[in-house]
């Protein structure tokens, strides 16, 4: 199955739907360090990156879409996230940096069997719902194209009147606020995805009933607080274990009331991801890709730091201060210090064979910004499922569309 990845970043998003099955025919990014990063691990054939086309710099506006075969099984990517982030200016619609409308352009000229796209909660603000039914209904219906000089306002009365007197979307479209720890990411991250499939496909799917969680904080409260077993595996004798959080205590007798531990395997903590790991001041360190010490970690209000006995905070884009400097681990003693890149990447689940470029600031940036890849994974995955559930695609019967029609700044609310 053929995909086409915008908005690239690291490649977070991409090798997950990569070791979901789809084979990338396009891998799109603007950031130069990102595309570094991309060709160095292609280079080495770091996998599943080593079948990857190569990736230049490019501006998603000046790419011409029918350059792509008309068999995309999959077009995924996540828009920057600054216009609409809770630690943006909140510029929404209105900032030259929402790139939404070009991935509506893409799946309009490309017209995949499936969509997947991933961005920030703060999406799903209150002051941008009109603009997110905007985003929903161009996904729905990507040929009824916006004129040039129509106010996306305009364009969004349009699409009203065309959905409610249409029997059937050009595509079927669900979205949900996804935590990665609920998948088996050591880290608490909240994010919107979108999953679209072309409806002549003929497939039914959704996030309650294709993309059950994995993993809970109940199993982990049983782990940690009525059976023990997560300090056994850690080797942590019961002298140096902490107290049982006292704010859980009618959930912990509860659990320990029980018989039966709860579904699922236990959230993963930063203890479990990281813990292996040499001490980034030791000289063993020297030997892992990516495991340097940062100084000048500090402890204050709202940025606090990542306990080792639960899932990370979420790591966030920026290089200091609230919101952008919680990449930091706090030690039982209260004392912080940065993650490390090798550190953060796990917390993201990349692999240890994948390695950064930059500085520290840029490659926190890469995996602020990054789709955590066991989270990519399990959401491609269900999508790739339904894909092969269907014994015999259809050939596409969407309207022809070529980029001739439009341009992407018609399209720029």
């Amino acid at each position: 199955m053929r995909s086409v990845e915008l908005f690239a970043g690291a490649g977070g998003l991409a090798i997950g739907i990569a070791r979901a099955g789809f084979q990338h025919l396009g891998i799109i990014e603007h950031n130069q360090w990102c595309c570094e990063t991309i060709n160095d691990n292609r280079e080495r054939r770091v996998s599943p990156l080593g079948d990857w086309p190569a990736v230049t710099p490019t501006d998603v506006k000046e790419i011409q879409f029918d350059q792509f075969p008309h068999d995309i099984a999959l077009v995924s990517g996540g828009p920057p996230c600054q216009p609409f982030s809770l630690g943006g200016k909140h510029g929404g619609q209105s900032d030259s940096r929402n790139l939404f409308p070009d991935l509506v352009r893409a799946v309009r000229v490309m017209r995949p069997r499936a969509v997947i796209v991933e961005n920030v909660r703060g999406l799903l603000r209150k002051s941008f719902d009109p603009y997110f039914k905007y985003l929903l209904l161009n996904l729905m219906y990507p040929t009824l194209v916006r004129c040039a000089g129509e106010e996306w306002q305009a364009h969004l009365a349009r699409l009203e009147r065309h959905h409610a007197a249409s029997k059937e979307p050009e595509y079927r479209v669900d979205f949900e606020v996804l935590n990665a720890a609920d998948y088996g990411v050591p880290q608490i991250r909240k994010r919107v995805f979108i999953v679209a499939f072309r409806a002549d496909v003929g497939i039914e799917w959704s996030f309650r009933d294709d993309l059950p969680t994995t993993h809970s904080p109940d199993r982990l409260l049983w782990d940690q607080w009525v059976t023990g077993e997560y300090w056994d595996r850690h080797h942590i004798p019961l002298a140096k274990r902490p107290a049982a959080p006292s704010r859980r205590s009618t959930l912990l007798k509860a659990l320990s009331s029980s018989r039966c531990p709860p579904a699922g395997e236990p959230w993963m903590t930063v203890r479990d991801a990281v813990s292996d790991l040499p001490d980034p001041r030791s000289d063993e360190a020297r030997n892992v890709a990516n495991h340097r010490f940062n100084p000048g970690a500090r402890s204050y209000p709202g940025h606090t730091g990542s306990p080792w006995d639960q899932p990370a905070k979420t790591l966030k884009a920026g290089d200091h201060g609230v919101p952008g400097g919680e990449n930091t681990l706090r030690h039982p003693n209260g004392r912080v210090r940065y993650f490390t890149v090798r550190e953060a990447a796990r917390l993201q689940t990349f692999s240890d064979s994948f390695e950064f470029h930059g500085s520290w600031t840029e490659t926190m940036r890469q995996l602020g910004n990054a789709v955590p890849v066991q989270l990519a994974y399990r959401v491609a995955k269900s999508v790739a499922n339904a894909l092969c559930s269907v014994s015999s695609l259809p050939a596409n019967s969407l309207p022809e569309a070529s980029e001739p029609r439009e341009t992407s700044s018609q399209l720029q609310p």
